[in-house]
């Protein structure tokens, strides 16, 4: 097989490989660990205050809800309506 027709093969299927596999991952694990509090829903005062607060933007629960599974709900709510 030519080395020019194995790196055009490569360059087609990985990016296709990649996008199914964010797909499976998106329906079996719709949500992910929110970073900025690192999955644990606290995050620490600011300026160096002794003590924890919740996270604001996952309201404590250190998930939050991945792209591609929001753009897949947001799709089935459009389509259903």
């Amino acid at each position: 097989m030519p080395t020019d027709t194995l790196i055009a093969f490569a360059a087609i299927t990985l990016p296709i490989l990649f996008t199914l596999r964010y797909a499976f991952l998106c329906y079996v694990r719709p949500f992910r660990e929110h970073q900025r509090c690192r999955g644990t829903g606290r995050i620490p005062y600011p300026f160096g205050l002794s003590g924890w607060r919740f996270c604001p933007r996952c309201n404590g629960t250190g998930l939050r809800l991945r792209l591609g599974r929001r753009l897949w709900n947001r799709t089935r709510r459009l389509y259903r309506d």
